[in-house]
């Protein structure tokens, strides 16, 4: 349980809470932390998966914690930009409702014996999200570019594939439930 794959997810659920302090308190000094803290964490999702699968330390609470630390990173600071006015908040909420329609699609599948794993889609969004994130998180011009800007267009495809990976996942549970229900 405590391998080397499951103590860097961890890592990225202990970062969370201080790049959500730092945007609590915006300004240049800070935001540019929370970014340095925010990539550190993103990056550190490729790193466990790619150690996990390498070394063979795919575990079951692996399996539960890595997408948590993911919808919590994410989540949090998507909270913190509508709170700040950088982000809108029907995006926002959008973005969450699926992440929970998800989870609870698959807590309702495991339950059924049946485990819906991440698709290329879900990771394509959470990369894609993690991107949009970024340049948001700067939100203050750098080297005299509004990066803000980027972001934010980033985040309305990032939302695009997000609704659609969610629908891929809605579908891909009706047609397992389907199959399912045909064997009984």
């Amino acid at each position: 349980m405590f391998n080397l794959a499951n103590k860097i997810t961890m890592f990225r659920v202990l970062l969370v809470p201080f790049v959500v302090v730092l945007l609590y308190f915006p300004n240049k000094t800070t935001c540019l932390l929370a970014f340095f803290l925010f990539s550190l964490a993103s990056f550190s999702d490729l790193i466990d998966g790619f150690i996990a699968r390498r070394e063979g330390m795919v575990t079951s609470f692996g399996k539960f914690l890595d997408p948590l630390a993911d919808k919590l990173l994410i989540c949090s600071v998507l909270i913190m930009l509508v709170e700040l006015g950088w982000a809108p908040a029907w995006v926002v909420i959008t973005i969450i409702c699926r992440e929970l329609i998800v989870t609870g699609l698959r807590a309702m599948a495991a339950d059924e014996g049946i485990v819906i794993a991440a698709d290329k889609y879900g990771k394509m969004k959470t990369v894609l999200q993690m991107l949009a994130l970024s340049p948001m998180i700067i939100h203050y011009p750098l080297f005299g570019y509004d990066v803000a800007v980027i972001g934010e267009i980033l985040l309305y495809i990032a939302l695009v594939l997000t609704v659609f990976s969610g629908g891929n996942y809605l579908f891909g549970f009706y047609k397992n439930w389907l199959q399912q229900d045909e064997q009984q």
